[in-house]
């Protein structure tokens, strides 16, 4: 493909999960090559793209959708096939990991399991509350989209016969803390959980409590 030609690419998001839309829509692709970029939320509207990436997309993508672009490019926070499916930066810091990995892959009819281009990182500090943390994340995802892109199309994925491991789906019951627990035991518990979406909670005397943290600035 010569670098005069311009190169569809567009960012689909998911309207249950829109956290990543504002770092995506404000950043200025400034590449040497033409990009028509397009933002959308309706998968039913994207079609005949060179690039699409689903951008913090909680749901599998029809085989349909799969064949009607070229590439269906996906980010996974972890270092695949290692800690596939949902959650996997709160499930890795809560393990208390410090290192935290991003890949790139293609999207496949199975969750998490098609062929990686890249793979990099970021680091996390042990201090970073939640949106402290997804800022770091919002970063590292645009960088690994940035070099994808500045590669294309001259760019084959990476094989990998490593064994897969899964995370189950965080639900708001995960958001509850131990009373009977020190709060520097439950540390990475209080800066996983989002103060307005799904704030940290403690039942006490069968009535229950929301515990909200913030750093002094």
């Amino acid at each position: 493909m010569s670098l005069k030609k311009k190169i569809r690419v567009t960012f689909l998001f998911d309207n249950s999960n829109l956290w990543l839309k504002k770092h995506i829509t404000n950043y200025k692709f400034n590449l040497n090559k033409k990009l028509i970029l397009k933002f959308s939320s309706n998968k039913n509207k994207v079609l005949n793209q060179d690039i699409v990436f689903p951008i913090g997309y909680t749901k599998i993508l029809p085989n349909t959708f799969l064949h009607k672009n070229k590439n269906i490019i996906c980010i996974h926070a972890s270092k695949l096939p290692k800690d596939k499916g949902a959650a996997p930066v709160q499930n890795q810091i809560l393990r208390n990991k410090k290192k935290i990995f991003i890949s790139l892959f293609k999207a496949t009819s199975k969750i998490d399991s098609g062929p990686i281009f890249l793979q990099d990182y970021f680091y996390l500090n042990g201090t970073e509350l939640y949106e402290e943390i997804r800022y770091k994340q919002a970063k590292a995802v645009i960088k690994i989209m940035i070099e994808y892109l500045k590669k294309f199309p001259g760019i084959s994925p990476i094989k990998y016969n490593k064994k897969s491991t899964y995370n189950k789906k965080r639900t708001p019951k995960d958001s509850e803390l131990d009373i009977n627990k020190t709060i520097k035991d439950q540390f990475n518990h209080l800066r996983i959980n989002d103060n307005i979406k799904f704030p940290s909670f403690f039942i006490y005397k069968k009535t229950k409590y929301f515990l909200k943290i913030y750093k002094k600035k």
